[in-house]
This record gives structure tokens, C-alpha cells and sequence, in this order.
């Protein structure tokens, strides 16, 4: 693997391999190492199936429990410190799974554009396994399992690299509409089809005393500025990471501090979201379909609302018969965020729906 491609996976996990051998490692699948020697990496993907379990487990506690003396429905301090939890054993179950279940472990490979780098033999490349969900899954926890490795089984910053490939905080929030990172992320594929560069790493003792970065003598004379932004973290959790982005073409550093790795990236990202939409450099929703037409509104509509811009359309249907008694369907087609709604009638149920969904695609393009 060349060091280019090292650097690059090293970006998108947030993590420094010291042993860059064990990262390349990761991504050889067993067929690679039966035709060519050296060793998978299927030993990690067992270890990270394991660290990942018991990270999540920690993220959720750490997101979800206290103690009877922190709760404030308490009006008296109470000489007792009961362990306590938001949710129930079966709820937490089924936040854990979401958060390890195959299609969002292959999910955050695709954002991170990590199975390009995959390792395969001769006949993994003819049958393209590098697409199916399970070998991403793979590939996600054999990450895990190295890092676990590489650090010397050092819980904080498993937690952190896992925290940042996964970003669960926004699976457990469920706001996805202010996830940044993802928002960026989009920006640069879509207008560049590259990710953007994002560099996090620990601040020295003397950043943190400063958590501000401003370029020296040499570094001002280039062509990039600096934008900086202070994060107002509790005193408890000084800022102990710095983020530094740079988008292609954008004549901007972006760097912001935070209590951890995803918390700096987050609030990185933020910034530079903020002057792309000062500068008009967001697209539109009027950038999004190039055609916009009634064979392709039902998925046009969707495409727009998996983007962000609304909820997904729900269209309701009603069957009624003409003079003749042949049949006709009525379809309506809503959207949570607007108060119009469109109707369309025809002999065919799938026809009304294209219709109503044609008429409602131009009015949100209009709005």
C-alpha cells in the first residue's frame, strides 16, 4: 500500500498507526494472502468484533446512566448511590445493535470511502466482494482490532477512534440534519468526488494552555488563512484535541479544539458548513436534479429527501369507479413540512402516484 493511501485511511479514522504494517494489514483479505503470502486480517476482525462491543456498551453508559445523588429530582441530598439508567436492558440492546449491525458498519466504510483500499486476490476482485455489506463489516471491526493492537489496548483511544468512524452520538441523538462532519463530507464528494481533508491529533501541554493556532512568519505568508474557533468545553474537559480541515479550492484552514477527536472535527466541520453558506457555495435544492420529470418524481423526491431538504414523501390512495365501471385510482402525495398537498387521478395506480408526485417535485423546487 503506498504511503499516500496510509495517510488517507489515517485521516478518515483519526488514529496514527505507530506500526503502519499492522494498518496495512487490516485491508488484506484472506484470498491476497493464500496467492501471495503474509498474513489476513482475520485475527483483527475477531479482536475488533469484540472491542467494539464492549465501546458501544461504554458509550451507552457513559450517554445514558447516573447515580441517585446526581439526579436533580431530588430535593434533599440523599446518602445513597444507586446505579441508574435512562433506558431499560431491552432498549439498550437494541441501541447497541443498531449501532454494530452490519449495514451501518458498512455504511460508515462507504461515508469514509475506506474499501477502495481493500487488499483482495484474484478472485474477490472478479466476484467485486469489496461491494457486499459483510466484507465492509469485516473491514470496520479488523480496523477496531488493529488500533486496539497498535495503542497497546489503550481504552481511550480505542474509544475515540471508534467514536469517530462511527459517530454514534448522532445515531443516539437522531439529529441528522446538524451533522456536519456528514454534510462537509457530501459537499466535497459531490463537488470534487474526494473527501475533504480533516487532520485531528492531542494538543501538546503548551496548546492547550492556548487553544487557539495562529500560523508563525512562514505559514501567514501562504495562501491559506486561518479561521479559529474556541470551543467552550465544561472545565472538567479542557480541549485535548485540535482539528484542522481543508476543502479543495477553499482558500481556508479550519481548525477548531475540542474534549475529543469526533468533538474537534464536529466543530471544525461546523465552521467551514458556515462559509460555504455565507459564500453561496452550498448547492440548492435546484442544484440537486438536473431533470426534473414525471417518470423519475417519485425518485426524485425521494433523492431530495434523503439529502435533507424534507421528510420522505407518503402518498395515500383511493380506488374508486367511473360511469363505465372501470376503475380509477386517486393518489395524494404529502409532506410533513408543507401544508399543500397534490392529487392526481388515473386508471392506473401507478401513474396517479407519478403524477401527484410531479406536481408536489415542482412546487418544493419552486419554494
Amino acid at each position: 500500500m503506498k504511503d499516500q493511501s496510509l495517510r488517507s485511511i489515517q485521516e478518515q479514522i483519526g488514529y496514527n498507526f505507530k506500526n503502519l504494517d499492522l494498518l496495512q494489514q487490516a485491508f488484506v483479505r484472506r484470498s491476497y494472502a493464500k496467492e501471495n503470502g503474509g498474513e489476513d486480517n482475520e485475527v483483527l476482525e475477531f479482536i475488533g468484533d469484540k472491542v467494539l462491543d464492549i465501546v458501544i456498551v461504554k458509550i451507552l453508559t457513559e450517554t445514558f446512566v447516573f447515580y441517585n445523588s446526581e439526579c436533580e429530582d431530588y430535593d434533599e441530598k440523599v446518602d445513597f448511590d444507586e446505579f441508574c439508567c435512562k433506558y431499560s436492558e431491552g432498549k439498550l440492546t437494541e441501541l447497541k445493535s443498531g449501532l454494530v449491525e452490519k449495514k451501518m458498519l458498512a455504511s460508515r466504510i462507504d461515508r469514509l470511502r475506506l474499501a477502495d483500499y481493500l487488499i483482495m486476490g484474484n478472485g474477490d476482485q472478479k466476484n467485486r466482494v469489496d461491494e457486499e455489506d459483510s466484507v465492509k463489516e469485516d473491514l470496520f471491526e479488523a480496523i477496531v482490532g488493529a488500533v486496539a493492537l497498535d495503542s497497546g489496548w489503550d481504552w481511550e483511544e480505542i474509544q475515540s477512534t471508534v467514536e469517530y468512524m462511527l459517530e454514534p452520538d448522532v445515531y443516539l441523538s437522531g439529529n441528522h440534519k446538524e451533522n456536519y462532519v456528514e454534510l462537509i463530507r457530501e459537499w466535497s464528494l459531490r463537488r470534487y468526488d474526494e473527501l475533504p481533508r480533516i487532520r485531528t491529533y492531542r494538543l501538546s501541554d503548551c496548546d492547550r494552555t492556548n487553544p487557539l493556532w495562529y500560523p508563525n512568519k512562514a505559514q501567514s505568508k501562504s495562501r491559506i488563512n486561518i479561521c479559529s474557533i474556541i470551543i467552550n468545553a465544561p472545565t472538567d474537559r479542557a480541549p485535548h484535541f485540535k482539528c484542522e480541515l481543508i476543502l479543495k479550492n477553499i482558500a481556508k484552514k479550519f481548525v477548531s479544539t475540542g474534549g475529543s477527536k469526533n468533538e474537534a472535527r464536529k466543530d471544525a466541520c461546523k465552521l467551514a458548513y458556515g462559509y460555504l453558506k455565507k459564500h453561496g457555495l452550498l448547492f440548492s435544492i435546484q442544484n440537486e436534479i438536473k431533470n426534473p420529470n414525471r417518470a423519475e418524481a417519485i425518485n426524485q423526491l425521494e433523492t431530495l429527501a434523503r439529502r435533507g431538504y424534507f421528510s420522505i414523501p407518503t402518498y395515500g390512495f383511493e380506488q374508486k369507479h367511473n360511469r363505465n365501471g372501470s376503475p380509477v385510482w386517486k393518489c395524494e402525495c404529502h409532506i410533513r413540512e408543507y401544508d399543500t398537498y397534490f392529487c392526481s387521478k388515473s386508471s392506473s395506480k401507478k401513474d396517479a402516484k407519478k403524477s401527484a408526485a410531479y406536481e408536489m417535485l415542482k412546487h418544493v423546487l419552486e419554494e
